[in-house]
């Protein structure tokens, strides 16, 4: 079995919902994003996806949230656009442009990461 990975970056505000914090007042990350694909068949060029069509659709799917508050976004409308949520988000999306996705994490500090994978993937 083949994995790759590629990472890719966005900024975006948010609040969570039904927070009993700092976290519920409207503030900003700076995203790191990591997308993962799998798979055991290599094309031609013994690769399993290009790095550059993985980056591509991974960037297409950020620019939906890049710059933007996510709480305003019909997606999140009257949910709490949490790390889980997002990388749940963004691998629904990508996992419709990519059929070999495997993971997606979503780095909400250099420290702190979500993953969303679906089992069996």
């Amino acid at each position: 079995m083949f994995e790759i990975k590629t990472q890719a970056f966005f900024a975006a505000a948010h609040h969570l919902l039904n927070y009993d914090g700092e976290c519920e007042n409207q503030h900003g990350h700076n995203w790191m994003v990591e997308a993962f694909v799998k798979g055991d068949t290599l094309d031609k060029s013994n690769i399993l996806i290009d790095y550059k069509v993985l980056k591509k659709e991974l960037n297409a799917v950020l620019d939906m949230l890049d710059h933007k508050d996510i709480n305003e976004l019909p997606e999140f409308k009257g949910e709490s656009p949490s790390s889980e949520m997002i990388a749940y988000f963004i691998y629904t999306k990508l996992k419709e442009r990519i059929v070999q996705l495997s993971k997606v994490n979503v780095w909400e500090t250099q420290t702190s990461c979500c993953s969303y994978y679906e089992e069996g993937a």
